[in-house]
Formats: structure tokens, sequence, C-alpha cells
């Protein structure tokens, strides 16, 4: 493999950052407010098996709580 000065890297870099398709500010709204609402959703979901695989460790072993 060939060796690439820092300055011909560069260059490629900046040709390939060029060919980039970045979002717009709408899309990046859109998803990162998808993202808050499935972490919402997941944090729930998991605070709720939880509480119920606690409860059913309490039954079973009859400790704790």
């Amino acid at each position: 493999m060939p060796k690439t000065s820092p300055v011909q890297f560069f260059r490629q870099v900046r040709q390939e950052t060029a060919k980039v398709t970045w979002p717009t500010r709408k899309e990046t709204a859109i998803t990162t407010g998808m993202v808050f609402v499935f972490v919402t959703l997941m944090s729930i979901f998991f605070l709720l098996v939880d509480w119920v695989a606690g409860w059913a460790v309490t039954s079973v072993i009859g400790m704790g709580g």
C-alpha cells in the first residue's frame, strides 16, 4: 500500500466529506425528538419489568419487603 502524504490525506478527507448528505435542521429535530420519546418509553418499560421481577422474587423467596 503506497504511503500518502498528510496534505494529500486531508485533501481526500475533504473530498469525501463533500460527498456526505448532511441532514437538515428539521430532520435532526425530528430524529432527536424520536430518540427522546423512545428513551422515555424504554425507561418506563424497564421500570415496570424491574418492579414485576422484584415482586416475583420477593413472592418466591418470601423476604425483602
